[in-house]
């Protein structure tokens, strides 16, 4: 361990965003608070770190560790214990100065903060709170924020951060109990999940609360969020994505969020991977979760413990609708609203935008184009009056190999691999020069899901 005597405030900053970069913070925030005159700053839904808001405007946050100091020895983790990296922590009060500062310059719009745990986790989670408190009551900031809760932290420090953050987020880190114990022995199964329930239970009773009393304070208003590591451990797809299913029925998290595995730490306990982290993996998990959360599908039927990996050459909806094809094609102008959700190429919102138009005219493709439809995958699987958009035969194979021609099956991002954060170090973004605000965002890039 290497710790700096003595460190400037930018000094700080770039050991501690740059030890951010594996927490996965990308995500609309999910909290409307407008600006009320007298607060700093407002809080758009969706918005936060390489997402759109509301308004269209690309909107970001400071993502950065309190400290990467840290007593655990998590063999994945580039903070941990045995780790010879430079060391640094923030204060409570230079959280507020970089906050506020980089909020009045324009470059974020909200914060994330996590951290290493620092002497115990209550040490820890106190700091935490006291710099939101600061942000909040004193610097006035009406912005988002995001924060990981400390596990093994007092309830109290737990609950008194709920009512100061929009969002907060315990890292499930690992997909099974054996995992880990194995990776990580200091933390356990119960001490995540802890807090997580008492969270859960928290926004409960403040919505009953606010149903009573509409000027309650509001407790973790965008929900809860956790993070897994995936690749670290030989757990396969069904494995991952049925621990996400649970979480979301058994904790209403907002979102699971997909880390790939970067070896960062060359530990023996950890799997060597050839090539690249598995970010394709980490695409298709992230294709899946959204069928699961907006398009009602359920994890059995996407995968099985016969067939427990993702088709790494098609997305799931497809891959899901090839091997189902005695239910199609699907007639558009009749099928019901979840039937269409289930076609490739159709989204939620140009499913409900197919059931709202043909209420009032008969639907074609040109119209489905308009509305959004993305028929260069549909077309196999839909007709309009009847009639299918070509002739096409309804064959497994001869499908499959126009949908694997079809390069969008496949991110760009992917295809030219390389695990990189946009640092605020780049293009001079601390320097005096102000640079466009699609520069400076200081988030992990999660791939786009394509619609349908």
């Amino acid at each position: 361990m290497r710790i700096a005597p003595k460190m400037t405030l930018t000094e700080k900053l770039t050991i501690l965003t740059d030890a951010a970069k594996y927490d996965v913070a990308c995500t609309s925030s999910g909290v409307d608070r407008r600006g009320n005159g007298r607060s700093m700053g407002n809080c758009v839904a969706p918005g936060l770190c390489h997402a759109f808001a509301a308004d269209g405007r690309c909107v970001s946050l400071l993502k950065i560790l309190f400290t990467n100091e840290c007593i655990f020895n998590c063999a994945y983790c580039q903070n941990n214990c045995n780790s010879d990296i430079p060391r640094a922590s923030f204060t409570p009060d230079e959280i507020c100065e970089l906050t506020m500062e980089f909020y009045r310059r324009n470059y974020i719009e909200g914060l994330f903060l996590s951290s290493g745990i620092m002497i115990s986790p209550n040490y820890t989670m106190d700091l935490i709170c006291q710099a939101l408190f600061k942000l909040r009551k004193v610097h006035q900031f009406n912005g988002y924020i995001h924060v990981k809760a400390i596990p093994g932290a007092d309830p109290a420090l737990v609950e008194r951060a709920g009512f100061l953050a929009d969002r907060m987020s315990i890292n499930l880190e690992l997909p099974t109990s054996d995992g880990l114990r194995r990776l990580a022995p200091y933390k356990s199964r119960n001490t995540i999940l802890k807090p997580m329930r008492q969270i859960q239970n928290r926004i409960t009773e403040n919505k009953n609360e606010l149903t009573v009393w509409k000027k309650a304070p509001r407790f973790v208003p965008a929900g809860q969020s956790t993070q897994m590591i995936v690749g670290a451990t030989p757990e396969n797809d069904f494995q991952i994505m049925s621990v996400a299913e649970s979480l979301y029925q058994k904790f209403a998290l907002k979102r699971v969020f997909y880390s790939a595995f970067v070896n960062v730490n060359h530990d023996s306990n950890l799997p060597v991977l050839p090539g690249d982290p598995p970010l394709l993996r980490e695409h298709r998990l992230y294709q899946a979760d959204w069928l699961l959360r907006y398009y009602h599908f359920k994890v059995d039927e996407l995968l099985s413990e016969s067939r427990p990996d993702f088709n790494i050459y098609l997305d799931p909806k497809c891959d899901w609708a090839l091997r189902h094809l005695e239910q199609f094609p699907v007639e558009i102008n009749r099928a019901g609203y979840h039937t269409l959700l289930r076609v490739p190429g159709i989204g939620y919102k140009s499913a409900e935008r197919i059931v709202k138009a043909r209420r009032t005219a008969t639907l074609d493709f040109s119209d489905l184009k308009k509305i959004g439809v993305v028929l260069k995958r549909a077309l196999y699987f839909i007709t309009c009056s009847g009639r299918m958009m070509y002739h096409t035969r309804i064959d497994e194979d001869y499908i499959c190999s126009r949908l694997i021609a079809d390069r969008t099956q496949i991110p760009k991002e992917v295809r030219s691999s390389g695990y990189q954060q946009i640092s605020l170090f780049d293009s001079g973004v601390l320097g005096k020069t102000a640079i466009p605000q699609e520069q400076i965002i200081a988030g992990d890039a999660v791939f786009p899901v394509q619609a349908g």
